[in-house]
């Protein structure tokens, strides 16, 4: 049986987060950073040691606030689909601590929004540009320790130019959002491994 995940990348403007998704899924990086202006859908298939599961990445523009219902949801074409998916990726750029303020409210709204009685929707918190470390805003251990232990959300800084960490991010999405067979504790291990041992690709 295929599982399919819907997943909603949100960040603000420049933060990489489309190159992320673009280096995951086509292994490629522009220097060219061209905003997002409106909600773009990707629709792969990873085929992980031989399961396959259906990704349907939802790449969306900067947003003033998170909707609070489905009307709202609705009534603006770039919100569409954002309070289904079930996961959220929220990027910020290591360099700026103005990216890291919008990705903290947008997630208190989030949880401030959220239907009750459904179940708890994963959060993944992601650090991008790694390799322009020296300019780093606020130090890894507090952002890691607040992340995880105060906002109890996955954490995982990457650098979309040079594709570090990119594979962790979707195996450590793939964890979260209950993939069975991706529970071990050395599954994104496997995951990268299988890559280079062509068991794993993106179709």
């Amino acid at each position: 049986m295929v599982s399919t995940y819907r997943v909603a990348v949100l960040g603000a403007r420049g933060v990489g987060k489309s190159a992320i998704v673009r280096q995951f899924l086509y292994n490629e990086f522009s220097e060219v950073c061209v905003p997002t202006t409106a909600r773009r859908l990707y629709l792969p298939a990873v085929v992980m040691n031989g399961h396959v599961h259906n990704l349907q990445i939802l790449d969306f523009p900067p947003i003033s606030a998170f909707p609070v219902n489905t009307l709202q949801e609705w009534a603006d074409a770039c919100c569409r689909g954002l309070r289904s998916v079930h996961a959220y990726i929220l990027v910020y750029d290591i360099c700026c601590f103005d990216s890291f303020e919008y990705i903290k409210t947008i997630r208190q709204q989030i949880l401030e929004t959220r239907v009750i009685g459904t179940s708890e929707t994963p959060i993944i918190i992601v650090g991008n540009k790694r390799d322009l470390q020296r300019g780093r805003v606020i130090p890894r251990w507090n952002v890691s320790h607040l992340v995880r232990k105060t906002w109890k959300c996955g954490y995982v800084e990457c650098s979309a130019k040079y594709n570090w960490h990119i594979l962790l991010l979707f195996s450590e999405l793939l964890k979260s959002v209950g993939c069975a067979r991706c529970k071990h504790v050395h599954a994104a291990l496997r995951f990268q491994g299988a890559l280079r041992r062509n068991r794993c690709a993106i179709m």
